[in-house]
């Protein structure tokens, strides 16, 4: 067994799945639900020292194909449950799980007095560490906090600062997406002090809009708004800015990587990108929380599979081979290969190189009136399309050949010019 314990800036976890600051930790009992059934920690819902008054409704889903909850929006504001109430169940879930990990999440107005007092209340009942929601899109937005404070690097870096002063546990800073450049804010959060940054909070959107009654969806008697959108559709958003900021050098703390983590193969990919550990929402909230159960299973074979003793080892393995367009080598090619004796002559490769790639499979007539789908290598550029809406797995793939000449990066031309 893989010795599964994570650390993010010196806050040890059993294992690195946290439950993010989300309705799944509104409450005592779910967090103690939730480490009964095995999570490493949990980042409790936002608090702040004014309770707030949510709408209904709150929740959409965005279904594809057959399967629902790929993207989930919602207009769900912090915690409106009393500050003290929070505290004091806070306090009971670290006397009943001392070995788990319980983050508050803050946001509060910015004010330095404000975030002195909220801090010192909230650190006497034991909290293992601090998150700043600096990226909450909606609602809170509008009243100068959440990412109206994550959107401007110079208030991340103070509002951070203002909260290190008094900080006795460490503090990580939540980055919101809706942002040119995550590695600007990231850098300020750095700048004011802080142990770790944890991204991706949701993405602004809208989910829908209903055909019948064109009200926004969700809506709330009869009117919309913008929404945070989270799940399965927006890791790879998530999983570029996690990579970014691990490859920055003036990014010089962990990451804590959130955004569309459903399985173990999700936290593995975040792992690899930079990220000490995951928290995970919406598939917490569409499972429950014994997938965490499957998570942990995963991971541990996994890593003896691999034949790695903790999974700290995997922590920023892929950062080293991801960086910019103007690295990659442009003599290496691939190209596209379809396995005839799987082949079931759907015709979607052919339909999609000829209308949307580059017109280099060719239908073949063969006896009998069948036709064969063969690849004019010479004219295919690699881009994967056919592999892509190839319904058959493994029928098409994509096979490295000798172009005969050296490697070459745009940098090295352009340089060479």
């Amino acid at each position: 067994m893989a010795d599964l314990r994570s650390n993010l800036a010196g806050i040890v976890s059993p294992n690195p799945f946290w439950l993010a600051s989300a309705p799944p930790t509104n409450s005592g009992y779910q967090v103690m639900r939730a480490f009964e059934a095995g999570w490493g920690g949990a980042v409790w819902k936002t608090l702040t020292d004014d309770p707030v008054t949510n709408v209904t409704s709150r929740f959409s889903g965005l279904s594809w194909k057959g399967q629902k909850m790929v993207g989930m929006n919602n207009i769900e504001l912090i915690s409106d449950r009393p500050l003290e109430d929070n505290l004091r169940e806070i306090s009971e879930v670290k006397r009943a799980f001392p070995d788990r990990t319980v983050i508050a999440s803050l946001m509060i107005a910015p004010v330095r007095e404000l975030w002195h007092e909220v801090v010192k209340r909230v650190q006497d009942v034991g909290v293992d560490g601090f998150e700043l929601n600096f990226g909450c899109p909606h609602g809170m937005s509008e009243r100068g906090m959440g990412s109206a404070v994550g959107q401007v690097p110079e208030l991340v870096r103070q509002n951070t600062e203002w909260v290190a002063e008094v900080a006795e546990v460490p503090v990580i800073v939540k980055l919101t997406p809706n942002i040119t450049d995550v590695r600007h804010t990231a850098r300020a959060a750095c700048q004011g002090g802080a142990s770790a940054v944890s991204m991706i909070n949701t993405i602004n959107s809208l989910m829908g809009v209903d055909l019948d009654t064109w009200n926004p969806i969700p809506q709330v008697d009869g009117r919309g708004a913008h929404g945070g959108y989270c799940g399965p559709a927006v890791k790879p958003i998530a999983l570029h800015m996690v990579g970014d900021c691990a490859r920055d050098p003036e990014v010089t703390v962990p990451i804590s990587g959130i955004g569309g983590v459903a399985s173990w193969q999700d936290a593995v990919e975040y792992l690899l990108m930079g990220a000490s550990n995951v928290q995970v929402c919406t598939a917490a909230m569409y499972h429950g929380f014994r997938i965490v159960e499957d998570m942990q299973d995963g991971l541990n074979n996994y890593l003896d599979a691999k034949g790695i003793a903790s999974v700290q080892q995997l922590v920023g393995q892929s950062v080293g081979k991801y960086g910019d367009w103007n690295d990659l080598n442009l003599s290496y090619k691939l190209v596209a290969r379809i396995n005839q004796d799987l082949c079931i002559h759907c015709n979607k490769c052919h339909i999609a190189c000829e209308d949307a790639a580059h017109q280099c499979i060719d239908r073949l007539p063969q006896t009998g009136g069948e036709t064969m789908l063969v690849v004019d290598e010479s004219e295919c550029v690699g881009c994967n399309l056919c592999s892509m809406v190839c319904p058959v797995e493994d029928c098409i793939t994509m096979v490295e050949v000798d172009t005969g000449r050296a490697a070459q990066t745009w940098r090295e031309r352009e340089f060479q010019h």
